[in-house]
């Protein structure tokens, strides 16, 4: 089965501040972008990949984070538009002829390992549909106004992930439904469009650290990951 990563990496990042955004900013001497990327170009499971950055960007991501690194599975780098779900579609409707299935996976999420998504993806193969999501290890309140309200039962919670996998007619059906639906871009990630078409999702938990790049401190989080990684 063909499958093919979608790498979402359109965001402006406007509260990190810098020059570029978080995903071009450099961990361990390369992008955070270009991480990201590497993990898939190893996965087996992986066939080839598209990477979606703001247009203003396109050139920059060939010339700072592609071509550097020589991957060969990245077959286009295609425009995002002004929100991350418009961008996944962009993305979506820009993959090759004959994709199977689709692995969405945000750009700034830079620690991934090989290992966790081909594990992601197997399972997606039998189930149409998974995403690496965390298992909560804190006690969760819902708050309001300052004031918590109540506690959710830990055992049922799991923190969203990504690579987040779907067969392709699936995923793209629901973006394109959700689209014509004028329902706006409240949704915060891809499973979720599956879920509310009565669609079954698989959680599967992740091995290794695979935390969004959000803060300064973030960055230097991953570089530690990085490093420890390369010592092994």
């Amino acid at each position: 089965m063909k499958t093919v990563a979608l790498i979402v990496a359109g965001g402006k990042s406007l509260r990190f501040g810098g020059e570029v955004p978080k995903q071009f900013r450099t961990v361990c001497g390369r992008p955070v972008l270009s991480w990201a990327i590497d993990s898939f170009e190893r996965a087996g499971t992986i066939n080839e990949v598209v990477v979606v950055v703001s247009e203003e960007y396109m050139a920059y991501t060939s010339e700072k984070v592609v071509d550097p690194y020589h991957f060969a599975k990245v077959r286009k780098i295609v425009a995002g538009g002004e929100t991350r779900r418009q961008s996944v579609l962009n993305g979506l409707e820009g993959l090759p002829k004959g994709t199977d299935f689709v692995a969405i996976h945000d750009g700034a999420r830079p620690l991934v390992t090989p290992e966790d998504v081909d594990k992601v993806v197997q399972v997606a193969h039998r189930e149409k549909a998974a995403i690496l999501a965390l298992k909560a290890v804190d006690t969760v309140k819902r708050v309001k106004n300052s004031f918590i309200i109540n506690t959710l039962e830990r055992d049922t919670l799991y923190l969203a992930q990504t690579p987040q996998v779907f067969q392709y007619d699936l995923i793209v059906q629901a973006h394109r439904g959700f689209d014509e639906s004028g329902g706006g871009d409240t949704v915060t990630d891809d499973a979720c469009l599956v879920e509310q078409r009565g669609f079954k999702v698989k959680a599967v938990e992740p091995t290794s650290p695979n935390f969004k790049i959000t803060s300064v401190r973030d960055l230097l989080f991953a570089e530690t990951v990085l490093s420890e990684r390369s010592r092994t």
